[in-house]
């Protein structure tokens, strides 16, 4: 096949992916359950089950390894200098202030004075009648837009269609063409009320007295953590510029339209590190990171044509960020957004805004002193920050993989790495000699791997199962193995089936997983 027919085939796939479908197998699969869902959920909260917690603390351990453990190595072929941190959720509400949080985290948000609702601006899409006689609908961006639109159309007036309209950004309309839009939940006319911009922290207070003299906050992003740290890790962990701070942790945004499942929840979690360098370096270890970072999500099994980069336009630079130098996204090519990219990880040149902020708030010299030129400057610093509940998503989604020929009718294609099981152990039936040697391989395997034993049901339903769950080999235990000590070992992706002996199944799994 040529690798532009092979292009055509993966996008044709990405595209017939059900988002639907892959959310339900996650349900019914036990790799993430709605929060709280026996009272009837928490909307923008989700509970990682038995097989979404190994999934994500696979993609965890993988991402620590590749940046603090082994680090890679740099322009000049020498590891590069990466350390660790854990920092409190909670920290000095000063903090904030000086990042900037508490006054420009936030986003453009509108009421509806009929409904009582509130919405993100950004995020609604306005489709205008060209005719111009007919009032306009608003809805919610993403793959379900022009449904959820054609259906409020057909409440408006039967002869105005999606494809008669043009179809905008709440936030790009003039504040006097809000009286010709429906709100997504009103029934009337020009209830939508001026953008205002909402914090997006999540308050709390902190001691006996809930007062405002108390107030602190539960963290947007980890990476705050870091830069009040910067000056102790330069103290005592022995390293120079440029180095790197890596962190992963929970981060918390009062979003008030989460949406398209895990991808923009309340509480999710990130992987973050932040490169201090000198500031001629930057440009150069900013398209090193976007490099690597790319490279990182390919090595876990994102495919090639589900990823692109992006660079932020000159509206979207945050207020850190210096034109030119701003922050580049890699995105991957989710069901959702389809046929269009949503952000997996920025990569940003974040100059020295933090460090700078917190010398003038703190008091606390974040100058670096070159210990061979005794050159001071403060370092600029490169962040590559990653959600690791949307990487949990993004490989859900690129292993989501729809084959009729099977049983189960899809599989799930996880590169061994990530794959919440490695391999699964099957005695034929329950009973005599089967599930005595299967049990014996298990206690075997498990000291290296993570391994499913699955004794009931019949042979073809635990397959079934297994594809489901994205387990790489299946090892099938039956009358032949109490005569010669050979199993049969199948190929979730081929469903090839060949056999080998009992002695050579853990040299056959770290020759095809590592």
């Amino acid at each position: 096949m040529t690798m532009a027919a092979q292009k055509t085939e993966t996008e044709a796939q990405a595209g017939n992916k059900d988002m639907k479908e892959i959310v339900a197998l996650c349900k019914r699969r036990g790799f993430i359950f709605p929060a709280s869902e026996i009272y009837g959920g928490f909307n923008g909260f989700w509970d990682y089950g038995p097989l979404g917690a190994e999934l994500k603390n696979n993609i965890r351990d993988l991402w620590w390894k590749a940046m603090v453990t082994t680090p890679p190595l740099g322009p000049d072929g020498q590891p590069l200098q990466i350390v660790g941190l854990d920092s409190s959720i909670i920290q000095n509400p000063k903090l904030w202030e000086a990042s900037g949080h508490t006054t420009s985290f936030s986003d453009p948000m509108v009421d509806c004075r009929e409904t009582k609702k509130r919405y993100r601006a950004d995020h609604l899409l306005i489709y205008k009648d060209r005719g111009g006689a007919l009032p306009w609908v608003a809805v919610f961006e993403g793959d379900e837009a022009d449904e959820d639109a054609a259906k409020r159309m057909k409440k408006v007036a039967k002869n105005i269609s999606v494809e008669n309209c043009d179809v905008s950004v709440l936030t790009d309309l003039e504040v006097s063409d809000f009286e010709k839009i429906i709100g997504p939940d009103a029934k009337e006319v020009g209830t939508l009320t001026e953008p205002k911009e909402f914090n997006l922290m999540f308050k709390t207070y902190v001691g006996a007295t809930a007062s405002e003299d108390n107030v602190a906050y539960l963290r947007p992003e980890t990476c705050g953590g870091i830069f009040v740290n910067y000056r102790n890790v330069l103290d005592t962990a022995r390293v120079k510029v440029p180095f790197g701070i890596a962190q992963i942790g929970k981060a918390y945004r009062n979003e008030v339209t989460p949406r398209n499942f895990i991808f923009r929840s309340r509480e999710f979690e990130q992987m973050e590190m932040e490169w201090f360098c000198h500031p001629d370096d930057a440009a150069e270890w900013r398209q090193f990171w976007i490099d690597e970072r790319t490279k990182w999500w390919k090595s876990i099994g994102l495919k090639d044509t589900s990823l692109i980069h992006r660079e932020h336009d000159a509206d979207e630079l945050a207020h850190y960020a210096k034109e030119g130098v701003g922050t580049v996204d890699i995105e991957f090519q989710f069901p959702f957004s389809w046929p269009g990219f949503g952000e997996l990880e920025g990569v940003a040149h974040r100059c020295d805004y933090d460090l700078s902020k917190h010398q003038e708030h703190s008091g606390q010299k974040m100058e670096y002193i070159d210990p061979h030129t005794n050159e001071r400057y403060i370092p600029h610093v490169i962040e590559p920050a990653s959600g690791l509940t949307r990487g949990v998503l993004a490989v859900i989604c690129d292993a989501y993989t729809v084959d009729e020929s099977r049983p189960s009718g899809v599989f799930m294609d996880f590169h061994p790495s990530v794959a919440p099981k490695k391999a699964a152990i099957l005695p034929l039936t329950a009973k005599g000699a089967h599930p005595e040697i299967a049990t014996k391989l298990y206690m075997e395997l498990r000291e290296h791997y993570a391994i499913d034993l699955d004794i009931k049901q019949n042979i073809g339903k635990r397959y079934a199962r297994q594809d489901e769950i994205g387990t790489p080999y299946c090892f099938t235990i039956d009358d032949q193995t109490a005569e010669d000590g050979t199993v049969t070992v199948r190929d979730r992706n081929t469903m090839a089936q060949e056999r080998i002996h009992l002695d050579n199944i853990l040299s056959f799994l770290r020759e095809k997983i590592g």
